[in-house]
């Protein structure tokens, strides 16, 4: 058994997974949780780990893998010239090792901010301005740097209360 890559159609992973599945071969299809921002709340957002690609095993002297490249959601198996390109099994064993096998994803609970980042206030009476992130006080706290009225002032705010990282 050989483990080849195979680049789907944009956004047309879990399409893919399912019609190669469906034909009978076995598919990995790696995804990350990771934390982030939607519609004014932090959430965690499953999505995939290679976005565009996913994995599918086969047996080159028994299975016809000509089928995949017009397998719905497929977009092509990854090849150097003509021919195809292994996976090594070790790279697929540690991608699922390393994952949460009730999520099927690897999860990445780490906050997007980190220390001397300059964040947007969304949330509170600080709301529109921005701050540079200094420490995390708690699990749902943290101090922020703030120019008010021309001094500078350490604020603690809820995490929950920042946006985006500020590009200067």
């Amino acid at each position: 058994m050989t483990w080849l890559a195979v680049q789907t159609k944009p956004r047309q992973e879990q399409i893919a997974v399912d019609n190669l599945e469906r034909q009978g071969f076995v598919v990995y299809y790696p995804r990350i949780s990771k934390r982030k921002r939607l519609r004014g709340s932090w959430q965690m957002v499953t999505s995939a780990l290679f976005p565009g690609y996913l994995f599918l095993q086969a047996d080159l002297q028994q299975q016809d893998v000509s089928v995949v490249r017009s397998t719905v959601g497929v977009a092509k198996l990854v090849r150097f010239g003509t021919h195809l390109v292994p996976v090594p099994e070790e790279v697929i064993g540690f991608l699922q090792q390393h994952e949460d096998s009730q999520l099927q994803s690897r999860v990445d609970n780490e906050w997007p901010h980190k220390p001397g980042d300059r964040v947007e206030i969304t949330e509170g009476p600080f709301a529109g301005l921005s701050g540079i992130y200094q420490v995390e006080k708690d699990d749902e706290r943290i101090i922020l740097l703030l120019d008010l009225l021309g001094r500078q002032s350490n604020i603690t705010i809820e995490r929950t209360s920042l946006g985006a990282v500020v590009e200067e």
